[in-house]
């Protein structure tokens, strides 16, 4: 069940820290409004597919790749 209380939502991801949006954690996040990725620590095709909802997918992980999708001097690795 998700809680429609945005207050008791965390505004953080839950993978780096950074601030989501509620609109971010409501179309993304996991039934319960966390987002377990986010735009700073993912790519958009894997949020896509899910990775922000906690979900397993099958694109190489940026933080496991670093240079892949964009990742630039290891951005997600610092």
């Amino acid at each position: 069940m998700m809680r429609l209380d945005v207050e008791a939502q965390p505004r953080h991801c839950d993978n780096c820290g950074a601030h989501v949006t509620h609109d971010f954690r409501r179309v993304y996040g996991d039934g319960d409004g966390i987002a377990h990725r986010c735009r700073d620590c993912d790519t958009a095709v894997r949020i896509q597919q899910g990775s922000a909802a906690g979900r397993d997918v099958r694109t190489p992980d940026p933080q496991d790749n670093p240079g892949r999708h964009g990742n630039i001097a290891g951005r997600w690795c610092e």
